[in-house]
């Protein structure tokens, strides 16, 4: 009886160690399009181009986009879990640059029923954090 229990206690534990998949999935989106802001940043300060970025309404081929980036930029469109939503807080596109200081953007990534947002205060990178509480 004593085993029993052991196992029960064990089971329990590790199943309140599990990951939600869905959370895991947010977070990769969230880390890769932060890396994907960042390098079409930087190619925008090096070219010179104003370019911004914008999540394209569900059931487009592409959906999001680097507007001001030449064709051959090679950055994908598309996110890997095709539910990820995405929208920018307080505007329609992500400005880039070239300037160096970009103003603080915040952008807001749903899948299922979890958020994330990825945010920058316009000098510094784009970061994953927690949703800010809406009052």
């Amino acid at each position: 009886m004593i085993v029993v229990a052991l196992i029960a206690v064990a089971a329990g534990v590790a199943s309140l160690a599990l990951r939600d998949p869905a959370a895991t999935r947010l977070e990769n989106e969230a880390a890769r399009l932060a890396a994907l802001l960042e390098s079409a940043r930087a190619d925008s300060r090096a070219s010179g181009l104003a370019v911004s970025w914008a999540p394209l309404p569900g059931g487009e081929e592409a959906q999001f986009r680097f507007i001001g980036l030449p064709e051959p930029a090679g950055l994908p469109q598309r996110w890997l879990d095709p539910e990820v939503q995405a929208r920018v807080v307080g505007a329609a596109v992500v400005r880039l640059g070239p300037e160096p200081l970009i103003g603080a953007q915040r952008i807001v990534l749903r899948l299922a029923d979890r958020t994330l947002e990825l945010t920058t205060d316009g000098l510094g990178p784009f970061v994953v954090a927690a949703p800010e509480a809406t009052p």
